[in-house]
Parts: structure tokens; C-alpha cells; sequence
């Protein structure tokens, strides 16, 4: 029984991929027909709950180790720079008219990955030690600089309240992250490091989906009125997305062929491709009216499924290998 339960609390987390979409397509159903407003009132909640599992385990001593120094460099001036200026000419070029969609894309610009920029780079054989430093490193500075990038580069679109992003980002990310390296410290004085990565760390992950799945339902649901009426927003929104993840994509291979080896350019990609969509979403729902909350939940349709397509092939073509002198 224990372990039928295992099994249906974990298939969200193993099969992300399939079930994100789903629940998009189930919220705009439910959506076009029912009122889901009342989903609000959880939403600080589950945002919170969404993050914390994912911040139990976090090392950010790891930030204190100076090694792997170029891909470092190239990490944060690809996720810190030349991301939101990506964002920016595509929001521009293509959601102008959408002030609220645009903001959307510029969150998921500053906001770089996480843990499943670690996962993806332990299965496809990058450099993990560089990735958990790189990755704790986005988490923390990209939250902290986030509600500048916002209020600069959105400001002139829609109003943005500095103070009540800030707040937002430290319920939804600084507590959790302080609770969760508080809870890893009493976890391993009272059960070891050995039973918390075998029986604990696995459904971490399992958690959060769930509230994830709850953000993004509420978030597209109570938007389904709006997308069935202007189908044309839709398009746009998903227009803007392909194109920003492909521009990614691009912008790290040449990168990588000019200064990496394969293993840091594995690394690089995923912690530059791979945004942290859960933070975003919560940011988004606490922060933000509800399009730009639905603008972050259509990039779950693209972000993991580019990323193993495109290392795929990589394997395949050596797309990542650097450019012999």
C-alpha cells in the first residue's frame, strides 16, 4: 500500500514533461465554463510550499569555493545581462501591445534555474560540482536583483510596486530558502545524510509539483475567458516563448564552441536555459495580474522539452564540442 502511494504522489514529478500540459489544457476547460477565482486565497500559501522542498538540501557554501571561474563568468553574464536583453526585444517586437505578457517574459529572464538545472546536468554528464555552485548562485542573486530589472526594464509598460515584489520574493523565496537549509541541519542531526538522500530527498521534488500543478491551474483558469475570447494572446504568448528558448539555445552553442569544454558547455546551457518557472510562477501570482502568471505557466510547454531535445542531438552531432584553432 505504502508503496502504491509512493508511486501516484511521485507520477506528477516523473512525468513533467506530459503532465504540465495537461493541467493547462484541463484549466482552460475548466475555466471557459467555471468561475476558479476562489483558487486565489491559496495561492500565497502553496506558492510558498511549492519552493521550501526544493530549498532543503541547498549548499550555499558552495558559493564560497572560487573554481570553475570562466564558466562562472559566462553564467552570469548570459543569465544577468544578455537574457533580459533578449527579453526585451522580443517583448517588444512581439507583446507590445501585452504589458503584462511582457512583464511575464522579463520574470522568467531574471530569474535563472535551480535544483533541475543540477538534475539535468548529473544525467547528461556535465560538470554537477559547477552547476550546484552556478545554480545557488542564480537562485539568490536573481532574487535579489529581480525587482530592480522589473521596475526598469517593465516600469514604462505596467506598474510595478518595487516594495511589494520585493516582499513577494522574500516569502515566496528568501523564507523557504533560510527554512529549508534550517530543516536539511536538523534532518541530518537526527536521521544522517545517508537516510535523507535515500528516503527523503526523492519526494522533495514530488512536493513541489504538486503545488506547482495547483499554481498553474489557477493561474491559466482564471484566464481561460479572456484566451477563448482573444485566441490571438495565445499566440502571441507562445510565439514569444519559441522564439526566446531558440535564441537561448543559439546564443550557448556558440559560446560553447568558442570557449568550453563540453562538460562546462553542458553546464552553462542548462543553468542558462533551464529558468527557475516555480519561483517565477509564485512571483507572478502574488505580484502580478493573472496574464502574467499564465505567460509563465506556457513556458513549462517549452523549457524542459528544448533542452532534452536539443542535448539529444548534441550527443548525437556534437553541437556543444568546442571549435578546434
Amino acid at each position: 500500500m505504502a508503496k502504491t502511494l509512493r508511486v501516484v504522489f511521485t507520477f506528477p514529478a516523473r512525468h513533467l514533461i506530459s503532465v504540465i500540459p495537461t493541467v493547462i489544457l484541463l484549466a482552460l476547460l475548466c475555466g471557459r465554463f467555471c468561475d476558479t477565482s476562489f483558487l486565489k486565497v491559496f495561492i500565497f500559501p502553496v506558492a510558498m510550499l511549492t519552493i521550501y522542498p526544493a530549498m532543503i538540501g541547498l549548499q550555499p557554501r558552495e558559493l564560497l569555493r572560487f573554481t570553475d571561474v570562466p564558466l562562472t563568468l559566462f553564467s552570469l553574464l548570459l543569465n544577468f545581462l544578455v537574457l533580459p536583453t533578449l527579453a526585451v526585444q522580443i517583448g517588444t517586437a512581439f507583446l507590445g501591445s501585452q504589458p503584462e505578457l511582457y512583464t511575464g517574459l522579463l520574470l522568467i529572464s531574471v530569474v535563472p534555474g535551480g535544483n533541475m538545472a543540477v538534475a539535468f546536468t548529473m544525467l547528461f554528464k556535465g560538470n554537477v560540482k559547477a552547476s550546484l555552485k552556478i545554480s545557488t548562485g542564480n537562485l539568490i542573486l536573481g532574487s535579489l536583483l529581480a525587482p530592480l530589472y522589473l521596475y526598469y526594464l517593465a516600469g514604462t509598460h505596467i506598474e510595478i510596486n518595487v516594495i511589494r515584489i520585493a516582499v513577494s520574493i522574500g516569502f515566496v523565496v528568501l523564507i523557504p530558502l533560510c527554512l529549508g537549509v534550517i530543516t536539511h541541519s536538523v534532518i541530518l542531526k537526527r536521521i544522517g545524510e545517508k537516510r535523507f538522500k535515500g528516503e527523503i530527498k526523492p519526494l522533495l521534488p514530488a512536493v513541489s509539483v504538486w503545488g506547482l500543478i495547483y499554481l498553474v491551474f489557477t493561474s491559466v483558469s482564471m484566464k481561460a475567458p479572456m484566451i477563448f475570447s482573444y485566441p490571438e494572446l495565445l499566440i502571441q504568448a507562445l510565439a514569444s516563448l519559441l522564439l526566446w528558448y531558440c535564441s537561448i539555445l543559439v546564443i550557448c552553442t556558440v559560446v560553447a564552441r568558442l570557449f568550453l569544454q563540453r562538460r562546462e558547455a553542458i553546464s552553462l546551457l542548462l543553468n542558462v536555459e533551464l529558468r527557475n518557472l516555480p519561483i517565477c510562477i509564485g512571483i507572478a501570482v502574488t505580484a502580478f495580474p493573472p496574464q502574467t502568471a499564465m505567460m509563465v505557466s506556457l513556458a513549462f510547454l517549452f523549457q524542459q522539452q528544448l533542452a532534452i531535445w536539443f542535448l539529444k542531438t548534441d550527443g548525437r552531432y556534437s553541437l556543444l564540442e568546442k571549435r578546434s584553432s
